[in-house]
């Protein structure tokens, strides 16, 4: 189950069923949940930690130095959560001192091929970042998410749940949940209907995001006054998340 030619600080815990290949590297302080699988040429670093279930391809690099002119080698953590797919060339960096210490993905995450997760990132779950998506440090994407192919996310900036951004977007402030983004600069494009029918929202659900999308996009009103015309027409438990993240944005909204 582990190659020969891998190596593994003795540092490390290996959990059970766990197969590594052929020159993968694990360093200290790392924690392997049971069943994962770690292909060839894997370089894992110090102070990570991943759960059950995970599936790292080859070539990539995870738990690596923060890419932060601050960092001056303190002790710092990755957290993985249960079966996420990391594909080939993928880069994750550890958090910084900075912000909480710790870069954060939670469960059954998809990171394509070449995608980079900057320092202080926290993802959800089932969020999906296409070929070559980039984030800069302290990220948050928020659970079913999906980023395209290329797609560049400015340090800071949030991603609401069940958005969408296109391929190639460039993004430098935060998106609002249910809301599909594209362009360089990044803008507001429409409700993410099809996403969202697949998710098991209701014709009533997606006529209300609708509404609550004019309110902000269309309606020429200034965002406190949409803003609260939303949180009375998004009360439901299942579209509250709209009216909660417009009351704490980062960066401001996309526009």
């Amino acid at each position: 189950m582990i190659h020969p030619s891998a190596i593994i600080d003795e540092q490390a815990s290996i959990g059970s069923g766990v197969v590594i290949g052929p020159f993968s590297v694990i360093g200290a302080g790392v924690e392997v949940g049971d069943g994962c699988e770690i292909g060839s040429h894997v370089v894992i670093r110090r102070n990570t930690r991943m759960g059950k279930n995970n599936k790292i391809f080859q070539f990539a690099s995870v738990g690596e130095d923060p890419q932060d002119k601050k960092y001056a080698g303190e002790e710092t953590w990755l957290e993985i959560g249960d079966n996420n797919v990391i594909r080939e060339f993928a880069t994750i960096n550890r958090g910084t001192v900075q912000d909480h210490g710790a870069t954060r993905i939670g469960n059954d995450n998809l990171l394509m091929a070449y995608t980079h997760v900057a320092h202080d990132c926290v993802l959800g779950d089932h969020t999906i970042l296409a070929n070559a998506a980039s984030l800069g440090g302290h990220v948050q994407i928020q659970d079913w998410a999906i980023l395209g192919g290329f797609s560049m996310v400015h340090q800071f900036v949030r991603i609401g749940a069940h958005s969408f951004a296109a391929m190639g977007s460039a993004i430098g402030k935060d998106v609002p949940p249910f809301i599909m983004v594209g362009g360089n600069p990044a803008v507001p494009r429409s409700i993410n209907t099809e996403g969202l029918k697949r998710r098991g929202f209701d014709a009533d659900a997606i006529a209300v995001l609708k509404k609550a999308y004019r309110l902000l996009y269309r309606s020429g009103l200034r965002l406190e006054q949409a803003q609260q015309q939303i949180a009375q027409l998004c009360s439901q438990p299942t579209l509250n998340i709209l009216p909660e993240f417009l009351q704490n944005p980062s960066r401001s909204i996309v526009r």
